[in-house]
């Protein structure tokens, strides 16, 4: 097993990034996905390069700011997968995610950790318009 982790911090209140990473339905900070369905604790998706995704919401914390997910469904032979993103406050218009990722088999880790990376991207976008 690989765990992937990235630190990133964003210029906007901890509040303003939770609220958009605590709306599991949300996909514009996502590249790749177009939608995402719900279905009680269960997100689906269809993500490009990858094929049709499910994922088990397992946490959201609105308390602590914190969501973990895992993938439950995935065209890949995937034999563990559990991403954590925990906000931290850093000041009042600066927050920190800290998102942590535990893959199996390894060899998916660069896929993921690339996934993650325009993630990223994606949540500055959303930020910054």
């Amino acid at each position: 097993m690989k765990t992937l982790k990235e630190e990133n911090i964003f210029n906007c209140s901890a509040e303003a990034l939770w609220n958009i990473l605590s709306d599991v339905s949300r996909s514009d900070w996502v590249p790749s996905v177009d939608s995402i369905s719900l279905k009680g604790n269960m997100r689906s998706f269809s993500m490009d390069g990858i094929g049709e995704v499910t994922e088990e919401i397992l946490l959201k914390d609105d308390e602590n700011m914190t969501l973990k997910y895992s993938a439950v469904k995935s065209p890949a032979k995937i034999n563990h997968h559990l991403a954590t993103m925990q906000i931290n406050h850093i000041e009042k218009d600066k927050s920190q995610l800290t998102w942590t990722t535990e893959i199996d088999p390894p060899e998916f880790s660069a896929g993921i950790h690339n996934g993650m990376l325009i993630s990223i991207e994606g949540i500055r976008k959303v930020i910054e318009d």
